[in-house]
């Protein structure tokens, strides 16, 4: 997996001695729900996080240039809709206090470009809560399309179950 690099953000690949750092922004009780994911009870919590989630998937640990600080993660896995594409689904989170600063959206447009030029996707998708309005506006700022919601797609941390929002976008899409 690639370093990759913008104007304020390096992502690199994570490793365990990253899990005090996951563990910072992840325990925060804002962060996570959002996605359907608990804030992170302690370290061994993020340790468990890294080793089951971040490592086995093409994910980055996004870390602000200028502090050198991570600052949140962002990962290419498996699109679980579209198993015979070269497809994969977008995924991301952020430390609290770096939202509403456009990093996501940054590191989301390098990840894109990477899955499209570097490893030739034929598509990219997203999914998302229909709660998580700021993960919403990412995805209309990085061009992706609405295909639909899926009803009752997955069960949270909390037992409820959620709808999903389904996005995608299409190389050819992307390359105009």
């Amino acid at each position: 997996m690639r370093t990759l690099e913008t104007k304020r953000l390096i992502m690199r690949a994570w490793s365990m001695e990253d899990a005090k750092s996951l563990y910072e922004y992840a325990k925060h009780p804002d962060v996570g729900p959002h996605a359907g994911w608990k804030p992170h009870a302690d370290i061994e919590e993020s340790k468990e996080v890294l080793r089951d989630i971040l490592l086995p998937v093409e994910a980055w640990a996004v870390i602000y240039k200028e502090t050198g600080e991570i600052i949140g993660n962002i990962a290419l896995e498996n699109d679980r809709i579209r198993p015979d594409l070269l497809s994969k689904e977008l995924g991301y989170g952020l430390k609290h206090e770096w939202w509403g600063k456009g990093i996501i959206t940054e590191a989301s447009k390098e990840v894109i470009r990477y899955g499209f030029e570097d490893l030739k996707l034929e598509v990219i998708a997203i999914h998302t809560s229909e709660v998580n309005k700021r993960s919403q506006r990412v995805i209309e700022k990085c061009g992706f399309k609405y295909e639909g919601l899926l009803r009752n797609s997955c069960r949270i941390f909390t037992g409820e179950k959620r709808n999903s929002y389904v996005f995608s976008l299409l190389a050819e899409e992307w390359e105009k």
